[in-house]
């Protein structure tokens, strides 16, 4: 299965925080500069772009994401700036680096406020569209803390027009009804995929409120991978690959999932936005199950 001309549009739309229209199919800044391999930044500027040619508008980055002198959001502002009307960048705070390359720490609520300003300078806005709370540094598992004082600070800066929408990443039921009643979240972002389910119960509590779900790790990762030959048979029905399958999973289980699968290679960009023109069928979405 190829790219030909399809485009993230394909995915379908929904309506970030009421406001913002997003492609279901996004891109994940991750990998661009993230981790112990070093990127080449043109590389990277040329998947950004390529992306957003093929109709991405919903970038997902972090301000720890990077490694020595590269970093996701510089890549992002080279890269596309001055920005397309309609896209979207969502950023996460809370996960603070001390030492090595990834977080260790986690910022307290009178930290926020420096973290979100170096994201609109870095990123180079007046206003972040979607700022995450990132709970539990970069592995801890989702729940058992008290996430009020941190979300109501960033919920103070949201009040001075700093961010525009805001969202949960890392947590469970419970945290997340926290943060509602503090002030309206549009967004969580938690480990999900096709065989990694024990979120199908917030997934589907999102769906109910109107909240996005963006899965991290949508195609394996951080200790969950996919199991790829599980996934062959239907791969095999669509002349797709397990990959592909494994995205359009995400998108046919949930009208509330963003999908933002990322990558550095161009060609595994080009395999990616394919997906969103994957029709799973009723059969496809059983076998899925077993």
């Amino acid at each position: 299965m190829t790219a030909n001309s399809i485009t993230a549009e394909a995915a379908g739309t929904l309506t970030l925080g009421g406001d913002l229209p997003v492609r279901r199919l996004g891109f994940g800044a991750m990998r661009l500069a993230f981790g112990g391999s070093v990127r080449d930044p043109e590389t990277a500027a040329t998947v950004l772009r390529s992306a957003v040619d093929s109709g991405v508008n919903h970038i997902d980055t972090a301000g720890f994401y990077g490694f020595g002198d590269l970093h996701s959001h510089e890549v992002i502002r080279q890269a596309l700036s001055p920005y397309p009307a309609d896209l979207v960048i969502a950023t996460k705070v809370g996960p603070v680096i001390e030492g090595g390359v990834v977080p260790t720490a986690e910022a307290k609520p009178d930290q926020l406020r420096q973290l979100v300003e170096e994201d609109l300078r870095r990123l180079g806005v007046d206003r972040l569209d979607l700022v995450y709370l990132r709970v539990g540094g970069a592995t801890a598992a989702p729940g058992g803390v008290s996430i009020g004082d941190r979300f109501a600070a960033l919920a103070q800066l949201r009040e001075e027009g700093l961010i525009r929408h805001l969202g949960v990443s890392n947590v469970d039921a419970e945290q997340l009804a926290e943060a509602q009643a503090i002030a309206p979240v549009a967004a969580v972002q938690n480990q999900f995929h096709v065989h990694f389910r024990g979120d199908s119960e917030l997934v589907a509590q999102c769906a109910k409120d109107g909240i996005a779900y963006v899965p991290f790790f949508p195609v394996g990762g951080g200790g969950a991978p996919i199991d790829h030959d599980r996934l062959k048979a239907v791969a095999e029905r669509h002349g797709a690959t397990t990959r592909q399958v494994a995205l359009a999973w995400l998108l046919a289980v949930s009208p509330a999932i963003l999908a933002i699968p990322g990558t550095s290679v161009l060609d595994h960009l080009t395999e990616n936005i394919a997906a969103a023109g994957l029709a799973l069928t009723d059969e496809d979405m059983a076998a899925l199950s077993e």
